[in-house]
């Protein structure tokens, strides 16, 4: 899919629910087109900032928006990739702290 397509997708898909794309677009655009090329190597949009196994089911957890966003937003103002923030985030009302990695170890080792 076309990167900006992408983008205009997700946006109404998931600013309805409080998850905003990080205002720096290049960034976002070069994490989309990171997500278009784990769909056609894999079949799915797994997370971009992590190393997808190929397994769809041993990858369920990451596919994009992956589960861990939610608990990475409400604590850190972003997921893990500083793809989707929170309104305060993208204003600086938050700071831009590291977001520690949630994945469990036993699902990286494939």
């Amino acid at each position: 899919m076309e990167v900006e397509k992408l983008y205009e997708m997700l946006k109404n898909a998931q600013e309805p629910k409080g998850y905003f794309f990080n205002k720096d677009k290049e960034r976002v655009f070069e994490l989309l087109e990171a997500l278009n090329t784990n769909k056609e190597r894999y079949g799915y949009m797994a997370c971009p900032c992590r190393l997808a196994s190929g397994d769809r089911e041993q990858d369920k957890d990451i596919l994009c928006p992956c589960v861990y966003r939610e608990p990475d937003v409400k604590e850190h103002g972003s997921c893990y990739c500083n793809l989707y923030v929170s309104k305060e985030w993208n204003e600086s009302k938050v700071p831009h702290d590291y977001v520690p990695e949630r994945r469990p170890p036993e699902k990286m080792a494939f």
